[in-house]
């Protein structure tokens, strides 16, 4: 019988193990970046200055979840503590239009600049008839510190462990690592009629929401 000759790989055996290489091939990684970088422009995440994150599939199927609320649904109602302690149910706002806004979290850069749209524009949405409410996953202590150093006038209520968010379907950035920036329009019944998504440009939100309600 001949004798098939076998190709030189162009790789050793020990290079293909490597697991470093094997890393760099399933988990690219983002360039480093200074804290203050990585800060301001993902509005919620806390790098050092030497980390970097790494991406694996599991994490990529994460970052893209189909929401569960949708225009036209009910969505799932809520009983969290707002900044004074104090229980608030969804059902409190049944009557009149309520914007109910997810944030990444108290005192980033995004989220403050977000906030105090809201607060400058709060007289607006109160002309509209349209209750303004924040949530994210802080709790009540922070989200008091937050309302009373920015002065905000509206609820902001505490999602801890972001249950009420995972209900909501509220879906991640930068691969799942950031919590999503979505804002829900609920009209009097307490049905979704604007859901505007925009992580980088948090002042957009006040903006098309008010654009809304103004012409429902």
């Amino acid at each position: 019988m001949a004798s098939i000759p076998i190709p030189t790989a162009k790789h050793t055996l020990p290079s293909l193990l490597n697991p470093h290489s094997h890393r760099t091939l399933l988990s690219p990684k983002l360039p480093n970046l200074p804290k203050s970088s990585f800060h301001s422009q993902f509005c919620g995440i806390k790098l050092s200055d030497s980390a970097s994150v790494a991406f694996s599939s599991h994490t990529l199927k994460k970052s893209s979840i189909v929401a569960k609320v949708s225009k036209g649904s009910v969505p799932p109602s809520f009983t969290l503590k707002d900044q004074d302690g104090k229980n608030v149910s969804l059902s409190k706002f049944k009557g009149r239009p309520v914007v109910v806004y997810f944030y990444p979290a108290d005192e980033t850069p995004g989220c403050t600049k977000q906030a105090c749209a809201f607060r400058d524009s709060y007289e607006k949405f109160k002309k509209a008839g349209a209750e303004v409410v924040g949530i994210s996953g802080d709790d009540p202590s922070s989200h008091k510190a937050f309302a009373k150093k920015y002065r905000l006038p509206y609820t902001l209520l505490s999602d801890e462990g972001n249950k009420v968010r995972k209900e909501w379907g509220v879906p991640s950035d930068l691969f799942g690592t950031l919590p999503g920036r979505q804002t829900y329009v609920l009209d009097k019944n307490g049905v979704v009629q604007l859901i505007y998504n925009n992580q980088f440009q948090p002042e957009k939100h006040i903006d098309e929401t008010l654009k809304f309600l103004k012409s429902a």
